[in-house]
């Protein structure tokens, strides 16, 4: 029984650690302080990517200014150096509180707690740059504030909130429509005032998340506890629409909280406080935020409707979709070539795409060994396959790119890959064979710079079954392993991840040929399968993110047709060839999971597949009397919203009974050999470089020999 009650202990204590440590991870995290010069600072802000940071001197009289720090790593508060000082005072005793700019940086708006209780647009002939700065107009707001603290804008500048404290007994904020965004000398008009009595007894800022559904306030206390409310608005920008979801005590690092700000993306937040018994403790403080625009336990919103932030995870997870349905067709394509190529040359006795013989003594890729030909002298396993077999290989370079929408961010998309592959011609018409392709696929996401790079390996067996000579089934089953490392960034801060994936894709293919003399036509219908499953995996960083497993179905039927013709030269053999292809796309919808890491609640995005592409490819094969054949097909693949342009390249060489090339790959050193039987005499050529020394070790080497 005493067990038993001690267990119990035990697990309850276990249980309130974890909400207190969950608890803990909600809240900000506080990461440094920059101390600022002893001055009385009232206001703090950013520029659009955190490179600049500005706050504001309330000195009244002459000496309100605007000071501008550069910042060499965005939203590092300890990277901060002065820039520029712009003096703000245009008579009177202004004390100038805040600043804030339009969209693009190109105007300023500063706010006045005395003398003029006024508004006052700058123009800045250079973005964010403050000492371009030259007064452009203004309004006078002293008929609804006295003391104004702070100025806020919605997005397009239309709407302006003035945060004041009236006569010390009141606590409001002021809700005025400006008819131009961002523009002071058009129609300006006083819609609201939101009395704010009820929650707090003063108000030094007021800031807005990125839409507008959330607004947080900051309130100094005077030698008590500083404290920061977050609202939620029901009606974005409508102040009357507020509800407070909590409050955060600032104290523990402030002495006198005047203004809030955050970073682009919401995972950071600033606070600028002033010590008025003692001005050189003035310091701006920085803080991670566990999810984007919150300060409040379990007030986290979904990350995808977080800003251009939300956008780029949003086309991240697209992209991680993509890929994977990308990677099945990459690993097709070489090998549905290969059955082209095959199809073309047919009467051939000798198939090799090509014959460049590889060693490899590195024991990372010795298993290569196993698939590709070895020279002779340093592989004895494939020797023992019979003549029938012939080997192959082809490189591909794809560069793509999808376009933005309202929702999701652009993708820059650059694909590489090389496959390796034999087979065996059974007959005229018929063979099988293997291809293995090692791919890697590079994302670049938005303009932030967020990144997913993933290695894939892709393993299939092919084969040709023909119904006559001119009619065929083509077949293709394979898997796949992916490794993807992704990087997301946003407001000054990294997050990565490692994401594992495995892949069975499979293809059929109908065709048939139309001939007239060495002209052909072949009309084609192709189905294309894949299942992926991608695993779960965490995000290591601020606003870190946690995704669940994650199941890719894709479904494509093509049909389409090529051409290709063949003409004789004196010493090659020129076959140029052609095609073009429609798809649609039918793969079901695949549900993308994930949560805060310091949240439980989850949301699930459904990422649809479907679509329709058209891929137009132009080719050419050349063949010269001496063995040496090019393959090379350049190719276009349009669907609704992207497009690619792959460009695979093929090279062989088909060496004759008394000839031997080998590329030697030992350590750090390569060498290239060539051996020769001529008239009785063994001839050899080598060459070697060592390209890992810091001093380049060239060498080469003649040798002559004969046995008697």
């Amino acid at each position: 029984m005493a067990l038993k009650n001690l267990c119990s202990v035990f697990i309850v204590l276990l249980f309130s650690f974890s909400l207190f440590f969950s608890k803990a991870m909600a809240e900000p995290t506080f990461v440094q302080s920059k101390l600022i010069d002893d001055k009385f600072y009232l206001g703090l802000n950013f520029n659009n990517d955190g490179t600049k940071m500005y706050t504001v001197n309330a000195g009244a009289g002459t000496s309100d200014a605007v000071i501008e720090y550069i910042l060499t790593t965005p939203y590092d508060i300890s990277t901060a150096i002065v820039n520029n000082t712009k003096g703000v005072s245009r008579g009177g005793d202004t004390q100038a509180t805040q600043v804030v700019f339009n969209n693009d940086g190109t105007k300023m708006f500063i706010v006045n707690h005395a003398g003029r209780k006024s508004v006052d647009e700058y123009l800045l002939s250079t973005a964010f740059d403050v000492s371009t700065a030259t007064f452009d107009s203004e309004i006078i707001i002293s008929g609804q504030e006295k003391r104004a603290n702070s100025i806020a804008f919605n997005n397009d500048g239309t709407r302006m909130f003035i945060a004041g404290v009236g006569n010390n007994s009141q606590v409001r904020i002021h809700e005025y429509s400006l008819s131009t965004g961002f523009d002071l000398s058009s129609t300006v008009t006083h819609l609201n005032t939101e009395d704010l009595i009820s929650f707090q007894s003063h108000i030094d800022g007021v800031t807005f998340n990125y839409d507008g559904t959330k607004m947080y306030t900051i309130t100094t206390m005077n030698d008590a506890q500083d404290l920061m409310y977050q609202f939620k608005l029901t009606t974005p920008y409508d102040v009357s629409t507020l509800s407070l979801e909590g409050t955060y005590t600032v104290s523990s690092v402030s002495v006198s909280s005047r203004e809030v700000v955050f970073s682009n993306d919401g995972s950071k937040m600033f606070i600028i406080d002033d010590d008025p018994d003692d001005l050189v403790n003035n310091k701006v403080h920085e803080f991670n935020l566990s999810c984007n625009w919150s300060i409040i336990d379990g007030a986290c919103d979904d990350p995808i409707t977080t800003s251009d932030e939300g956008k780029d995870i949003l086309s991240s997870i697209e992209s991680q979709t993509a890929t994977a349905k990308q990677i099945a067709i990459q690993a097709s394509t070489p090998v549905l070539n290969r059955m082209y190529w095959l199809r073309r040359h047919r009467n051939n006795d000798q198939l090799s795409d090509q014959n460049i013989r590889l060693n490899f003594s590195n024991s990372m890729v010795a298993s290569l060994s196993n698939i590709v030909p070895i020279s002779n002298n340093t592989n004895e396993v494939l020797d023992k396959l019979s003549d029938d077999w012939s080997f192959w290989s082809e490189g591909s370079v794809s560069i793509g790119r999808t376009g933005d929408t309202s929702t999701s961010s652009s993708k820059k998309i650059n694909t590489k890959g090389i496959t390796l592959g034999m087979d065996k011609k059974i007959n005229k018409n018929r063979l099988y064979g293997y291809a293995l392709r090692f791919g890697n696929d590079d994302v670049d996401v938005g303009t932030s710079g967020t990144n997913l790079d993933t290695e894939s390996f892709s393993l299939s067996v092919y084969g040709t079954f023909p119904h006559d000579d001119e009619k065929f089934t083509e077949g293709i089953l394979g898997v796949s392993t992916l490794k993807t490392d992704h990087v997301r960034k946003g407001g000054g801060s990294t997050r990565t991840g490692e994401r594992d994936g495995a892949q069975i894709f499979g293809s059929l293919n109908y065709l048939t040929t139309y001939k007239k003399e060495d002209f052909n036509i072949t009309p084609n219908l192709r189905i294309d399968l894949s299942y992926t499953e991608l695993s779960k995996y965490r995000e290591k960083g601020t606003a870190a993110l946690v995704y669940k497993s994650q199941i890719i179905e894709t479904g494509m039927i093509s049909a389409g047709f090529t051409i290709s013709d063949i003409l004789d030269y004196n010493s090659f053999t020129f076959k140029p060839n052609g095609g073009l292809e429609l798809g649609v796309d039918f793969s079901p919808s695949s549900d993308a999971t994930y949560r805060y890491l310091s949240e439980t609640t989850e949301y699930t995005k459904s990422i649809g597949q479907d679509s329709k592409n058209l891929r137009a490819n132009i080719g050419f094969d050349l063949l010269t009397d001496n063995g040496f054949s090019i393959m090379s097909i350049y190719e276009r693949n349009q669907s609704d919203n992207s497009h690619s342009d792959t460009l695979y390249l093929g090279f062989g060489y088909i060496r004759t009974d008394d000839t031997e090339y080998a590329m030697t790959l030992d350590n750090d050193k390569a060498s290239l050999n060539y051996n020769r039987d001529l008239n009785g005499f063994d001839i050899k050529m080598s060459s070697n470089y060592n390209f890992m020394g810091e001093i380049p070790d060239y060498g080469a080497n003649l040798e002559i020999s004969n046995k008697f």
